[in-house]
């Protein structure tokens, strides 16, 4: 629904991790990236998961619904996986934690605070590789505008860039993330 909002003229810009993919470039424009975070499953310690469609047959993986992480699922495991879809992460972490799927797929910012961060999160850990794969994920994280509002969209580049420049980027990387947030 962000989307249509800012098309609507409820608010200028969206700035909430928004994966830049083709399939949003329709609608609206992007600004450069400002984060490139690798998206993972995590389940609890200890769980085997193959990320092969045989090796994911029967099982429950839970996902925000309408998100980039969905379409991964779905596009990549299709009917061999039982994908639960949430509303938000909150409702997916407690599901996770109390055995209701093995699995959740999320990006791992999202992952460290909501869940890794918190009390209990010690029980759980990363299965698999990291995924950046452009097809599901885009070309990294960017503010969202309407394809009308270049000059907005200007000013909001030349701020991500000034802020890459002067170092302050990286000290609020280093302040709240355990790794480069902004990719390569």
């Amino acid at each position: 629904g962000m989307i249509p909002a800012l098309l609507s003229r409820k608010y200028d810009a969206i700035i909430a991790a928004m994966s830049i993919t083709d399939e949003r470039r329709q609608k609206v424009d992007f600004t450069e990236k400002y984060a490139h975070i690798p998206n993972r499953f995590v389940a609890a310690k200890g769980t085997e998961l193959t990320l092969t469609p045989e090796g994911m047959a029967g099982k429950r993986i839970g996902v925000q619904r309408a998100t980039t992480h969905d379409k991964y699922l779905t596009d990549n495991f299709g009917s061999n996986v039982t994908i639960v879809r949430y509303g938000n992460a909150d409702e997916a972490y407690l599901d996770l934690k109390a055995g209701r799927v093995l699995a959740l797929l999320a990006d791992a910012s999202a992952i460290e605070q909501g869940l890794l961060g918190k009390e209990g999160g010690d029980k759980f850990d990363y299965v698999g590789p990291a995924l950046t794969d452009r097809q599901w994920f885009g070309d990294g994280m960017g503010i969202a505008v309407r394809k009308s509002d270049k000059e907005l969209k200007g000013k909001l580049d030349e701020a991500i860039k000034v802020l890459r420049a002067n170092g302050t980027y990286q000290q609020i990387n280093q302040k709240y993330f355990k790794y480069d947030i902004y990719g390569g």
